[in-house]
């Protein structure tokens, strides 16, 4: 049982308290709120009327499993060369299951090899986020359930690679539970200090992007400047999100995200999970549950200014 006192000081919660309940219970399988129903749903194409009821992607979240086409509760897109499906779930989400339903009075077959992909990029429709599995068949009229480890994302995608394809889905549950940001419990530093650019701003949960508004981090011009996130005990990370600055937004293009246990060369040897790009002012990246204890964020091979306007991590201590 999940027994444990979650009030910590004053009556407020316990931070750590309320991610051991949600890690125990999703363990005793207690959390089962289908997510998708509460999300929003869009495909490759729509086959017959655009204007009809029937095939339309939100049909797939609709709570209605019927597996007749002609009852009106099905998806269907075109035949078409990788025919996709798509359900956003309107925020970060560590999902443990997907449940496929596939169509019972036609042509099950057309299900057979469709992936399943689960992130939050939405490059190439977000059909090159993680693959969490791959659906090898599932008889007419049932279902199949596909069970993660824990695969954090937004966006959950089908997707039947090869030419000359239709999916078909008669419904898709998502189930799992919110991406805690544990970024606020963790102490930062940083290679050097510029003005009133201390590391902490970037951990205080303000995002706002103008460095004179006094929220952003900011060192000197240094050779390989960095800041490193300390969460004080080993994550398994799915989701960063950097804030960068409005202006001058260009200094940041090239940085490093780095995730792991070691503090050698300054936690700037760790695993990387992504490089930075600046062309948005938010940048978001899935480190595929990547563990560690340290975030660095390195400008590598040149004398720059670092600055971080808001640092987001997302994911789970190892209890």
């Amino acid at each position: 049982m999940c027994f444990f006192n979650t009030k910590k000081h004053n009556n407020v919660p316990c931070f750590e308290c309320i991610l051991f309940l949600i890690n125990c219970h999703i363990s005793l399988g207690l959390i089962s709120k289908n997510l998708a129903l509460y999300g929003k749903a869009t495909q490759s194409s729509l086959v017959n009327n655009t204007n009809a009821a029937f095939s339309h992607a939100y049909n797939a979240i609709d709570g209605n499993t019927d597996s007749n086409y002609k009852h009106g509760s099905c998806t269907a897109t075109e035949t078409q060369q990788n025919p996709w499906w798509r359900v956003d779930l309107l925020g970060d989400y560590t999902v443990t299951s997907v449940t496929i339903y596939n169509r019972g009075d036609c042509c099950p077959e057309k299900i057979n090899g469709a992936e399943i992909r689960i992130g939050n990029s939405l490059l190439n429709n977000g059909n090159n986020n993680t693959r969490a599995g791959v659906i090898s068949s599932i008889p007419a009229g049932k279902s199949s359930i596909l069970k993660l480890k824990g695969i954090s994302g937004r966006y959950v995608n089908v997707i039947i690679p090869g030419n000359n394809r239709i999916l078909t889905l008669c419904e898709v549950e998502v189930y799992g539970y919110p991406t805690p940001d544990v970024t606020l419990k963790g102490t930062a530093s940083q290679s050097s200090l510029y003005d009133r650019g201390f590391p902490s701003n970037a951990i205080d949960g303000n995002q706002d992007g103008v460095y004179s508004h006094g929220s952003c981090s900011h060192t000197e011009k240094n050779l390989n400047a960095w800041w490193r996130l300390d969460l004080l005990k080993q994550h398994k990370v799915f989701t960063i999100r950097v804030t960068n600055r409005q202006e001058l937004g260009h200094r940041l293009n090239g940085a490093e995200i780095r995730i792991g246990d070691s503090l050698d060369n300054n936690g700037n040897n760790n695993p990387r999970c992504g490089v930075i790009n600046t062309k948005n002012n938010v940048l978001s990246f899935n480190c595929n549950g990547m563990q560690g204890r340290y975030i660095n964020i390195v400008i590598p091979g040149r004398s720059e200014y670092l600055t971080l306007c808001e640092v987001e991590v997302y994911g789970v201590p190892l209890i």
